[in-house]
C-alpha cells in the first residue's frame, strides 16, 4: 500500500538516491531536508511500506506563486499512479496555502503526464540558462538514435 504524506519526514539519502535514478546522474550528498524546510511550501512523500519511492518539493515565492520541483517515481513503483498523486496532494496544498497558481515546467517526454495525467493547461514560458548544461534528450525505447 502506498501512502501519501505533505511535508512527510525523510532522509535526505533517500530522495539523493530516487534523484540520481530519476535524473540519471551520480549519487550526491545534498542535504534536501534542510533545502526544503528553508525554501519550500512543502513537499510529498509516496512510501511503500517505510520505503521512499516518490517525492515532489513545492517552492513558492511567499505569496501567490507555487512551483512543482523534482517530481520523483523510484523505477520499481512507476505506472501505478504514484507520480500524479503526488501532484495531486501538492496542488491541493498550494491551494490550501491560499497561493493563486501552480507553475511546473518539464522536458517534452513528460508532456503527457503533466497536461492529460495532472490537469496542468500548457502556457508560454520563458527560460535562460545561467549555467552551461550539456542538454541531451532522452533516449526512449526503440528510438533509433545512438546514444553518444
Amino acid at each position: 500500500m502506498i501512502s501519501h504524506h505533505w511535508r512527510g519526514h525523510f532522509d535526505s539519502s533517500e530522495v539523493n538516491a530516487l534523484h540520481a535514478e530519476g535524473f540519471c546522474h551520480a549519487l550526491l550528498a545534498d542535504d534536501w531536508w534542510s533545502q526544503v524546510n528553508r525554501w519550500s511550501l512543502g513537499w510529498v512523500c509516496a512510501r511503500e511500506d517505510e520505503e521512499l519511492v516518490g517525492f515532489v518539493n513545492v517552492a513558492w515565492d511567499g505569496v501567490g506563486h507555487a512551483f512543482v520541483l523534482d517530481t520523483l517515481v523510484a523505477q520499481k513503483a512507476r505506472l501505478k499512479g504514484i507520480g500524479r498523486h503526488l501532484v495531486r496532494v501538492a496542488t491541493e496544498e498550494a491551494r490550501r496555502a491560499g497561493c493563486e497558481w501552480l507553475h511546473v515546467d518539464f522536458e517534452d517526454h513528460l508532456r503527457h503526464f503533466y497536461l492529460d495525467g495532472c490537469g496542468f493547461s500548457p502556457t508560454p514560458a520563458g527560460l535562460i540558462a545561467l549555467q552551461p548544461v550539456a542538454v541531451t534528450a532522452p533516449q526512449l525505447p526503440g528510438d533509433s538514435r545512438s546514444a553518444r
